[in-house]
């Protein structure tokens, strides 16, 4: 009997969380400018995507929201601009190196190079992502420990180096060594059913999309504005702290930052997200 009562716990579970996602509502007709930069936030959907459109998460946000992500000097999420370009030109470590040191002014030599991140490196085979980047020059140029996963300097830094590329558009290239492959294991990851709620992430943010879960609207849940400021936590947000947080929320075992299974599902989301614009810092609720 307890058995028979657990499986119908979980069938309830399951029926109430796509019950409360009854209510359709359509993405903004609107067109988002941060600093006289045009967001591309409708992008023709990659070959293979069961819809003809990718869709900025702005789109799906309420009026209020999406005008903090339009306003520079409303934005939270700038804050952790500022303090990045701080971390950006302090010099630290045995070494005696900033970032600045090697990579000069970054609003020249980071523009435009996050929208291809992540990237395979050759010396991990693997793909990385800003986050691991930065803790490759830290490691073997300035002498320092890797940051602690979503540390504030290390989300501020991820964030001051992705707003360099304000507006580009995401452009990943699976050429690049073993992209390929991670790409297929992210595409496996995204359409596994996990956890007591049976969900994957299709489950929310592609047979879902546009429908109300609870009070929040759902998204495709693209990556192309990460790391973003949550209103809900009112703090600045990584990818990987999302992507563990939507698979705890399934009841499921929540994999490792940073583990080869988030950064095969990293690769695949920013695919997914291709011609969209980088928007870090993005503003959802």
């Amino acid at each position: 009997m307890r058995g028979k009562f657990a499986a119908i716990g979980a069938g309830v579970l399951v029926a109430s969380a796509l019950a409360f996602s009854a209510v359709q509502a359509e993405p903004v007709d609107e067109t988002l400018s941060i600093d006289g930069v045009e967001m591309t936030t409708r992008a023709k959907a990659q070959e293979g995507l069961p819809f003809d459109e990718v869709l900025s998460g702005w789109l799906f946000r309420e009026a209020e929201t999406r005008q903090l992500e339009a306003d520079s000097f409303e934005n939270p999420g700038m804050l952790y601009v500022e303090r990045g370009e701080e971390i950006w030109n302090t010099v630290e470590g045995p070494a005696g190196q900033s970032c600045a040191s090697c990579h000069g002014d970054a609003a020249e030599s980071m523009a435009g190079i996050a929208a291809h991140y992540p990237k395979w490196d050759a010396d991990s085979q693997r793909p990385i992502n800003i986050e691991l980047r930065i803790d490759k020059c830290r490691v073997e140029h300035m002498g320092l420990e890797p940051y602690k996963f979503d540390s504030d300097d290390q989300k501020a830094l991820t964030t001051y180096i992705k707003h360099q590329s304000l507006g580009e558009p995401v452009n990943l290239d699976l050429a690049e060594g073993d992209m390929q492959s991670w790409w297929e294991r992210g595409k496996e990851r995204y359409y596994l059913r996990t956890g007591q709620l049976n969900f994957a992430c299709a489950s929310c943010h592609e047979a879902n999309s546009g429908l109300y879960i609870r009070a929040d609207h759902l998204s495709q849940g693209q990556a192309n504005g990460f790391p973003t400021y949550r209103l809900k936590q009112a703090d600045m947000v990584s990818l990987h702290n999302r992507l563990r947080g939507c698979i705890r929320d399934t009841r499921a075992e929540t994999p490792a930052a940073f583990s080869d299974e988030l950064m095969a599902l990293e690769v695949y989301l920013t695919w997914r997200g291709t011609g969209l614009s980088v928007e870090t810092p993005a503003v959802r609720q």
